[in-house]
């Protein structure tokens, strides 16, 4: 499981997350897959037959159903916040929702400046949608953690979710269903991602895309 988005990593041995583009180490971490050094302390550096010990696994977080899911509180960028804290409530997993239900409520949060959010609601569509539209989904919920990773200053992460949207959408582009602005988007993608290198956190409100052309107008730019 990764510890930055709480959800269950479909290639545990890649280098980040395929969700929210974290590092692995902090799944790991999440898991309680290592306790090295804990014992290491309490039995003197070594277990009873002088080799190290390794401390069992913790259980994981489990939401009503029984699915796997970080229970950890969470900020409004979707960072993990300790055990105990007020936090920003997650959107629940596995709503199913229309197309233009999805697009209204993903850009609410977007709005609202919570594109972690928004990518919840998104990733609910991708896994739900038909064959034929599954990567416009992901592309959606892709630029939505790019988006998160740019909130949160990470230049690197936010660059990595960023190219990947792009070169899921970008397919759609002459055929965009549901009103979906996948030019636009595109655009938008490839702007924020140049200003990325060296810079801090972008402000996620203010960032926030587009998703629709149909009865809005609002340019797809990142703001300065």
């Amino acid at each position: 499981m990764c510890a930055a988005c709480g959800r269950i990593r479909e290639r545990p041995g890649g280098e980040v997350c395929e969700h929210c583009g974290a590092a692995t180490a902090d799944g790991a971490a999440a898991d309680g897959a290592s306790g090295d050094e804990d014992d290491a302390a309490q039995d003197g550096g070594t277990g009873t037959r002088g080799t190290p010990q390794r401390r069992a696994p913790l259980p994981r977080d489990r939401d009503e159903e029984g699915r796997a899911r970080s229970a950890r509180p969470r900020d409004g960028l979707g960072r993990p916040l300790p055990y105990g804290s007020p936090g920003v409530a997650r959107q629940p997993e596995g709503v199913v929702r229309t197309p233009a239900q999805s697009l209204t409520e993903a850009q609410r949060l977007l709005d609202d400046g919570m594109p972690f959010h928004a990518h919840e609601v998104l990733e609910d569509a991708w896994k739900a949608a038909p064959e034929a539209e599954r990567e416009l989904w992901r592309g959606l919920a892709q630029l939505a953690v790019g988006l998160t990773h740019a909130a949160r200053g990470n230049a690197v992460g936010g660059t990595a979710l960023l190219d990947r949207g792009t070169s899921a959408l970008a397919p759609y582009a002459d055929a965009a269903p549901y009103g979906i602005d996948v030019a636009g988007l595109l655009a938008w993608s490839r702007e924020l991602t140049g200003r990325l290198t060296g810079s801090g956190a972008v402000p996620a409100a203010e960032t926030a895309p587009r998703l629709r052309t149909t009865g809005d107008t609002t340019e797809n730019r990142p703001t300065a």
